[in-house]
């Protein structure tokens, strides 16, 4: 069995620990084979901690100091400081997580949403965030900058990891008229796709939300739906009529 995990890392947040780990390297088998970490798949719950614990060992925390939160597609953010213990907020409905702790990795569950990083070293600041477009159109984003410079982070970098491109995301009107409806230049994000349905560039829409909060941002230029030996994707399991799917691992730590 392959052990060795893959950790894409980014310039951008040199300075932090931090990695998009991709699906290799973990102990899940069937349709979860490698490093799914998502508590709430229907993998065997013994080989998601493995994985989580193999992630945290890769992150230089133990297990219980692996932070993550019950990703609801919200714009709610946990600021993780004091003493809290990072272990209890896997129960709090959020999609951001932000911290000045040097004891903690934050870490966020995608499976073609996009996973951001955020970072001011110099700040000795860090923040994650699960953005789709439903937690994206509804300011995650933006609430997880603020967040993070109420711990008193300026100069903000972040870096969008793995999600699914626009050549494979398909969407419908109905879709598309959420974002017209509060922004009529989002037009900007859709094409003709090659059945004539829009077809939406999430991590776009996501770097165009970053800089306008001020954030210097780049995305990873990984397409989860299009490369199945390194990504776990939620459309791609859909169209192959498979009962579930992993969930990618994305954290940061000072």
């Amino acid at each position: 069995m392959q052990t060795t995990l893959e950790i894409l890392t980014h310039p951008l947040l040199s300075g932090t620990r931090h990695g998009f780990f991709t699906r290799k390297g973990g102990a899940s088998s069937g349709l979860f084979a490698g490093l799914n970490c998502g508590r709430r798949s229907t993998d065997q719950s013994d080989m998601v901690q493995v994985n989580r614990a193999r992630v945290a060992a890769a992150m230089g925390v133990n297990a219980g100091h692996l932070a993550t939160v019950r990703q609801v597609h919200s714009a709610d953010v946990v600021v993780l400081d004091g003493d809290a213990d990072p272990a209890r907020v896997r129960d709090i409905d959020a999609d951001g997580l932000v911290t000045a702790r040097r004891d903690v990795a934050l870490a966020v569950l995608t499976a073609d949403c996009q996973p951001v990083l955020l970072a001011d070293p110099d700040a000795g600041v860090v923040g994650a965030c699960h953005a789709g477009w439903r937690g994206a159109l509804n300011g995650v984003i933006e609430a997880t900058v603020t967040a993070m410079q109420s711990l008193g982070a300026k100069d903000i970098s972040a870096v969008i990891g793995p999600t699914i491109s626009q050549r494979a995301y398909e969407v419908g009107p109905d879709f598309m008229d959420n974002f017209l409806t509060e922004d009529p230049d989002s037009e900007r994000f859709f094409s003709g796709g090659p059945q004539g349905r829009p077809m939406f560039d999430l991590p776009a829409f996501g770097l165009s939300r970053l800089r306008a909060a001020g954030v210097q941002a780049e995305w990873s230029r990984h397409c989860t739906y299009s490369d199945p030996e390194r990504f776990f994707s939620y459309r791609r399991a859909t169209h192959e009529g498979q009962a579930d799917y992993g969930r990618l691992i994305s954290a940061i730590a000072l």
